[in-house]
């Protein structure tokens, strides 16, 4: 550390998990951090995620190794399937990636470990605090989000794309709380289905499907089970048997968000979702937050000059999470294929897991090698 943050007073507009590893970073360096959010309490409503190895190494060079693998399973592969349940591939994390840790945590834990650490490094948070224009601070960082009141300061107004696909996503109690810790994917024409078991005997599920009708943008609208049991009652496997346990479960649409044009002005900054909002097709949302707050601090540390700091930021992360953006588009159609595309491009898999599986994963080394902390270095 330079000390060229030493007693920086910095602003952070939202206490996700952009805004407060933000903090952590930016605090450990001395700055003297407020973190405002608009909620009356800190929380988040129950979902899961996926932590891989490029956040890991984030989150262990802040010290919240521990704490992270007391609130977490680690995962030990990704098992693709067809609608059926039949096997189609396996990405063994355990056997090709051993030196890495791939972890399933529920996001509440998460931001539980987060909230704390930031307050260990001095952020003071503050709630109730809505911001409806940027707060007046020599430097204000945006982790607000989807509808960023400090993006729409930056870029304009902006509208994004309807996709025409929805998702549900419900936790549900796991049946099977001693089965293997694993994320598996359920592929069908136009849907696909995503789980993970989390601690304390709970599953996470997400499932998407095609369709035309409208439906707003946004995690926390209520829909009837029903309809998540409708949409895959042809699926097959485990399928069925996780769906009956819906009590409860939310809908939003996916839409396609460009990276911000603009991310910085030389006061304000973007992180997280407020830069690169992205589809849930790679498990990278929460990842690319970690990453962002690691090098925004670790850029404004590296120089006394804030404009120059911060335009580093921009052309170091901005390619990066394009390419992760555009990954995860893909994935969006990979995942939902039809007809003759869909039985070659399953057959393509299984002959792939058959003659060199590890070839499979390591497809994604440029994204899981990546190490944020040696960027500067």
């Amino acid at each position: 550390m330079s000390g060229a943050l030493k007693d920086r007073p910095v602003v952070i507009v939202g206490a996700g998990v952009a805004g407060l590893t933000s903090a952590i970073a930016l605090g450990r360096r001395g700055a003297r951090v407020t973190v405002l959010e608009r909620a009356d309490a800190i929380r988040e409503v129950g979902a899961g995620l996926q932590l891989s190895p490029n956040g890991m190494r984030v989150l262990d060079a802040l010290g919240l190794s521990r704490p992270i693998a007391q609130a977490s399973l680690r995962s030990h592969a990704v098992a693709l399937h067809d609608a059926t349940g039949a096997p189609v591939a396996r990405l063994d994390l355990i056997r090709h990636r051993p030196q890495d840790e791939f972890r399933l945590v529920h996001r509440a834990r998460l931001i539980e470990v987060l909230a704390a650490a930031a307050r260990d490094a001095g952020a003071r948070i503050e709630l109730n605090r809505a911001v409806t224009t940027p707060p007046e601070a020599p430097l204000v960082i945006g982790a607000d989000g989807l509808r960023s009141v400090i993006r729409s300061h930056l870029n304009g107004r902006e509208v994004p794309f309807f996709t025409h696909q929805v998702a549900w996503r419900a936790v549900i109690a796991d049946a099977d709380a001693d089965a293997v810790p694993e994320a598996r994917i359920f592929m069908g024409p136009g849907r696909h289905l995503v789980s993970y078991p989390l601690p304390g005997g709970l599953r996470n599920l997400v499932a998407v499907q095609e369709r035309h009708e409208w439906q707003d943008e946004g995690w926390a609208i209520p829909d009837d089970p029903g309809n998540l049991r409708a949409t895959f009652s042809a699926f097959g496997g485990p399928v069925p048997g996780w769906l009956s346990a819906v009590n409860e479960v939310h809908v939003w649409g996916l839409f396609r968000h460009e990276v911000a044009r603009r991310w910085q002005d030389g006061r304000h900054a973007l992180v997280g979702d407020a830069a690169h909002p992205t589809l849930p097709f790679m498990a990278q949302g929460a990842v690319m937050a970690i990453e962002d707050a690691w090098s925004l601090a670790a850029c404004l540390d590296a120089s006394a000059d804030q404009a120059v700091a911060l335009d580093r930021y921009q052309a170091m992360r901005a390619p990066r999470v394009t390419r992760i953006v555009a990954a995860a588009n893909a994935n969006a159609r990979n995942y939902h294929l039809t007809g003759t595309r869909r039985i070659l491009a399953h057959a393509a898999l299984r002959a792939a897991q058959r003659v060199a599986p590890g070839q499979l994963l390591s497809r994604f080394d440029w994204l899981y090698d990546h190490d944020p902390t040696l960027e500067l270095r």
